[in-house]
């Protein structure tokens, strides 16, 4: 088996990021937050806590955006490259965001799953994590602009 490299994710990374969030069927991706610059700016309130995985040749095969706000954080874009799953590439990458949002003495994760996304539900599912039935998730969009795009 290669090499993998699960490593902080660093602004230098972006687009080898954004090319395999590209890839990734019936992944969101956001106008603004996703652009070079919304990145970037999560990466600076957020700045230890983001990961890739990456082969020996650079090419990067996945990512977790992670963020807190001293309290909880929030995992983004968790994403393995398809014809790299099922090799413990994502479990390594939450593992490594859990340390990191240890350290940082931050309690709680939580994280959105698309309910149509059956590999993802099952991936948490399977890692323990649990499925909140008790709550309401709501959003208010403040940046109109912010459009999400899919990928097919």
């Amino acid at each position: 088996m290669e090499d993998i490299i699960i490593r902080k994710f660093n602004k230098d990374d972006y687009d080898k990021t954004y090319a395999l969030w590209q890839t990734i069927h019936g992944f969101g991706i956001r106008s603004v937050d996703d652009s070079r610059e919304g990145v970037d700016r999560f990466l600076e309130r957020n700045p230890d806590c983001s990961v890739v995985a990456e082969l020996a040749d650079g090419d990067i095969v996945g990512t977790i955006l992670c963020g807190h706000d001293g309290r909880t954080a929030s995992f983004y874009h968790v994403c393995v490259r398809e014809d790299y799953r099922r090799r413990g590439i994502g479990k390594q990458m939450v593992v490594w965001c859990m340390q990191q949002l240890k350290k940082l003495k931050v309690n709680k994760i939580s994280l959105v799953a698309f309910k149509e996304n059956a590999l993802g539900n099952s991936f948490w599912h399977g890692e323990g994590w649990t499925e909140r039935e008790d709550i309401n998730v709501y959003d208010f969009v403040l940046n109109e602009e912010n459009i999400t795009r899919f990928n097919k």
